[in-house]
């Protein structure tokens, strides 16, 4: 994902940032990560900003590779959840094949060094039927926008924790053998972002 040895201070700019989501982001992720079902397996937990969405009666893997994250993720764990946390990195994932029926990734693909390696990897741990559950910054439509984050990156991705707001993530999930199933076009703050559901397997139509 991002750095190893972690980002002690944009961990807590996100800790106190999470807590302060706008209710259309919350919104946002509830709907999104009350689609997990079965098995789950959530790339980069952060700290814990999904836990409270998630359906009761689903078996919860988090990996998150940040130790101030996992250091302040423990602070919001929910007492009646069992969550197994550990260190880990989604470029190469320590599960067998087929062993999830569900990948939870939010704001996270545009840390990870090696999109397509990450998702090749998430390709791999889930079952047959399983699906990505999805929110990642993306980069513009316009020509315009897009010389905007290219500009940015650089300073970007230094103080936010090794985030590229300007990767094609969509186009990198559908390059690793997803088909999007969902999708739709949206904003945090004022980067752009999608929203989406994929799985391995033919693509519905617009």
């Amino acid at each position: 994902m991002s750095n190893a040895a972690g980002h002690r201070r944009f961990a807590a700019a996100w800790d106190w940032l999470a807590r302060h989501e706008s209710a259309r982001e919350r919104r946002l992720r509830a709907r999104l990560a009350g689609q997990a079902a079965g098995r789950i397996l959530e790339i980069g937990y952060g700290v814990g900003s999904n836990w409270p969405h998630l359906p009761a009666d689903v078996s919860y893997v988090g990996i998150e590779p940040d130790p101030f994250m996992r250091e302040r993720a423990e602070r919001h764990r929910p007492p009646d959840r069992q969550l197994d946390l550990r260190d880990g990195d989604a470029q190469a994932l320590d599960f067998p094949d087929a062993s999830f029926d569900t990948v939870l990734a939010t704001l996270v693909f545009c840390t990870i060094p090696d999109q397509q390696k990450a998702l090749r990897e998430v390709r791999r741990v889930l079952a047959p039927g399983g699906r990505l559950l999805f929110w990642e910054h993306v980069n513009a439509g316009s020509r315009l926008g897009r010389a905007v984050l290219n500009a940015i990156t650089p300073l970007w991705k230094r103080v936010g924790g090794g985030c590229h707001p300007n990767r094609d993530t969509l186009q990198a999930i559908r390059e690793a053998g997803f088909s999007v199933q969902e999708l739709k076009v949206t904003k945090i703050g004022p980067l752009p972002a999608i929203v989406g559901v994929a799985s391995v397997g033919r693509e519905a139509s617009a």
